[in-house]
C-alpha cells in the first residue's frame, strides 16, 4: 500500500514521467484521490487558490520524443510541455469543471468494477451533469483531459472502446478459456473484434499467413472476404469499415508484435482523406498515443 501511494505521489511532482500508463484501477483511484487532495490542500492553505490543473499538451509540436521509443504496449510516450486548464479564467471554467466532473464518474466506475464506452459515458454525465455536458464531443476532449492529467489510459479509466472492426482470413485466435475462432470460416461479414482492450491484448494468436492486409472500405473487405482472397494470397484481412477505430488499431497492433516479420499492407483508393485514414493506422496503435506502432506500406487504387 505504501508503494501504491509513493507512486501515486511521484506522479505529480516528476515532470519526466511523460507517458500514460495502462494500470490497475486501484492506482488510478489513488491518482484520482491525489488530484483531489492537492487541490484541496492549496484551497486551504494560509494563502488560499484555486489551484490550475497541469496537463501534458496533446499539440503535434509536443510528439517528437515519440519517435522510435516504442518498447512496451502500455506506454504512450509525449515530451515535457504542459498547458492548463484554471477555473479562472472565463472561457475555460468549464472545461475545469469537466474534468472534475469525468474523474468523479471514473472513480465510480472503477469502485463498481464496470466499464462503459465513450458513448454510455455521455449519457451518465448528461443525466448528472446537464449544464456542464450537451454533446459528445465536450466528452471525448474531457477525457483526453484527464488522461493528460492522471496519465494513465481511457482503458484505465474504465472506458471501453466501441468496435466496428472486422477481421477475416488466415488467422487463429483464442480468448481465455474459449475456443478457437478460425477467421476463415467467418464468411464475408467477418469475426467481430472485441472493444475490451484487456482482452486483445489476452489473446493467443496463430497464423500461416504471409501477409496482413488492412481494407479501407468495408464493402471491398466483404468481397475480398467473400471470394476467399487469402486462400490465393496467404493474408489476414482487417477493416474498421472507415476511420479506423481504437479496439481495431490495438488488435493491428497486437498482430504487429505477434509476427513482427509479416509485411503490412493497406488497400484505399486515391482520396486525400484515406492517406489521413492511413496515417491513424501507421502511428497510432489504440492505446491513445502518438507512437510507431508498425511499418506500413500503402498500395493504392488509383482514381480514373
Amino acid at each position: 500500500m505504501e508503494d501504491l501511494c509513493n507512486s501515486s505521489m511521484r506522479f505529480f511532482s516528476d515532470q519526466h514521467l511523460c507517458f500514460a500508463d495502462i494500470i490497475p484501477p486501484s492506482e488510478v483511484r489513488a491518482r484520482i484521490e491525489v488530484a483531489v487532495l492537492n487541490f484541496l490542500r492549496i484551497l486551504t492553505s494560509p494563502a488560499p487558490a484555486i489551484s490550475d490543473l497541469p496537463l501534458i499538451n496533446r499539440k503535434s509540436s509536443n510528439r517528437r520524443v515519440s519517435q522510435g521509443l516504442l518498447t512496451e504496449v502500455s506506454w504512450i510516450f509525449l515530451s515535457h510541455s504542459f498547458c492548463t486548464r484554471s477555473l479562472m479564467r472565463a472561457n475555460a471554467a468549464k472545461a475545469f469543471i469537466r474534468v472534475w466532473k469525468v474523474m468523479e464518474m471514473c472513480f465510480q466506475i472503477l469502485v463498481q468494477e464496470k466499464r462503459v464506452t465513450q458513448r454510455e459515458l455521455f449519457y451518465k454525465l448528461l443525466c448528472d451533469s446537464p449544464d456542464y455536458f450537451t454533446s459528445q464531443l465536450q466528452v471525448n476532449r474531457t477525457i483526453q483531459d484527464v488522461v493528460a492529467l492522471l496519465r494513465c489510459s481511457r482503458f484505465s479509466l474504465g472506458i471501453m472502446a466501441s468496435s466496428r472492426g472486422l477481421v477475416a482470413g488466415r488467422l487463429l485466435l483464442q480468448e481465455p478459456n474459449e475456443e478457437v475462432v478460425d477467421c476463415s470460416a467467418c464468411g464475408s461479414s467477418g469475426h467481430a473484434i472485441s472493444g475490451d482492450l484487456n482482452l486483445l491484448e489476452k489473446l493467443i494468436l496463430k497464423t500461416d499467413a504471409r501477409y496482413i492486409i488492412v481494407v479501407e472500405k468495408h464493402a471491398i473487405f466483404q468481397r475480398l472476404a467473400e471470394d476467399r482472397i487469402f486462400n490465393q494470397i496467404p493474408s489476414i484481412l482487417i477493416t474498421a469499415k472507415g476511420y479506423p477505430d481504437i479496439a481495431t488499431r490495438f488488435l493491428l497492433h497486437r498482430l504487429s508484435r505477434a509476427f513482427p516479420d509479416l509485411p503490412i499492407l493497406a488497400l484505399v483508393d486515391c482520396w486525400i482523406r484515406n492517406t489521413m485514414h492511413l496515417q491513424v493506422w501507421k502511428y497510432r496503435d489504440g492505446t491513445g498515443g502518438i507512437q510507431i506502432c508498425l511499418q506500413c506500406e500503402m498500395v493504392g487504387t488509383p482514381r480514373r
